[in-house]
C-alpha cells in the first residue's frame, strides 16, 4: 500500500468495514485479546509489577526519533488525560470494557484517516471514579507501510460490539444477538478481523511504545 488508509468504524455500522481484510502473519501477530480472555470473566488480583526506570518511555531511543509526533499527539489530547467525559462530548463511546493489561476502549466513529493528532480510539485506566488516559490507537486496513517509524501491530478479531462495551467474537455479522447475553445491552456494530496499532503516550510500558498490552496497568485490571 503506497499510501496509507486507516479503517473508519463509520458510524458503528458493519458497512463501515470492509470484510477479509489482510492479517499479519500470524507468527508476527499479538493479539489484543489476553489468552483466556472473556468479556465477562473476572480478572484475578494482578501481581505487583516491577519496571526498569530505564525503560521508561522518556528514555527509549524510539520515542526520542519520533518526539515531535509524539509531542502533537499528546498536545491534541491533553484535554482527554483526565476528562473522559470531555471525549463523549467529542464523540468517543464505549467499544470495550477494561480489558487487561490494557484498559477501557473508546472509538469515535466519525475519525478516518491516520492522524496522530486525531486517534480513532482512546484507552483508558479506570479506578474509583477517576479516569487516565493511557494509550491512543488506530485500526489499519493494510501494511506493510507503517504509519508511525518501527510501529508493531497488534490484531482484533472479528466481534459483535454492545452499546454497553460487551463485545463477543463472531465472524458472521448475521448471527450477532441484537442484545448483548448477560447484560441486554443493544447491539452497536460489527467488525471483521482487525490491525490495531497502539501508541502508549499518556503511560510508561516498558513492554514498548507499540506494545499492545502494559504490564504497568495490572494494578487496573479490576477496573
Amino acid at each position: 500500500m503506497n499510501r496509507m488508509r486507516i479503517i473508519s468504524l463509520g458510524g458503528v455500522a458493519a458497512a463501515a468495514l470492509a470484510v477479509g481484510l489482510p492479517m499479519i502473519p500470524a507468527e508476527a501477530q499479538t493479539s489484543v485479546i489476553p489468552a483466556g480472555y472473556s468479556g465477562s470473566a473476572q480478572v484475578s488480583r494482578p501481581q505487583p509489577v516491577h519496571a526498569d526506570p530505564a525503560m521508561s518511555l522518556s528514555a527509549g531511543p524510539l520515542a526520542l526519533g519520533i518526539a515531535g509526533q509524539l509531542a502533537s499527539a499528546r498536545e491534541a489530547t491533553a484535554k482527554y488525560a483526565t476528562n473522559l467525559a470531555k471525549a463523549k462530548a467529542d464523540g468517543y463511546r464505549i467499544i470495550t470494557k477494561m480489558m487487561p493489561n490494557m484498559g477501557f476502549h473508546f472509538m469515535n466513529p466519525n475519525i478516518a484517516g491516520f492522524n496522530v493528532r486525531k486517534p480513532q480510539i482512546l484507552v483508558y485506566e479506570h479506578t474509583g471514579a477517576k479516569w487516565q488516559l493511557g494509550a491512543l490507537e488506530w485500526v489499519i486496513p493494510k501494511m506493510p507501510t507503517s504509519p508511525l517509524p518501527n510501529a508493531t501491530f497488534g490484531s482484533f478479531p472479528a466481534a459483535c460490539h454492545f452499546a454497553d462495551g460487551t463485545f463477543i467474537p463472531d465472524q458472521n455479522q448475521a448471527t450477532c444477538p441484537t442484545r448483548a447475553p448477560h447484560t441486554g445491552a443493544k447491539f452497536t456494530f460489527w467488525h471483521p478481523d482487525l490491525i490495531t496499532m497502539h501508541v502508549w503516550v499518556w503511560y510508561p510500558n516498558p513492554a514498548g511504545l507499540y506494545s499492545s498490552t502494559n504490564p504497568l496497568v495490572a494494578p487496573f485490571n479490576r477496573g
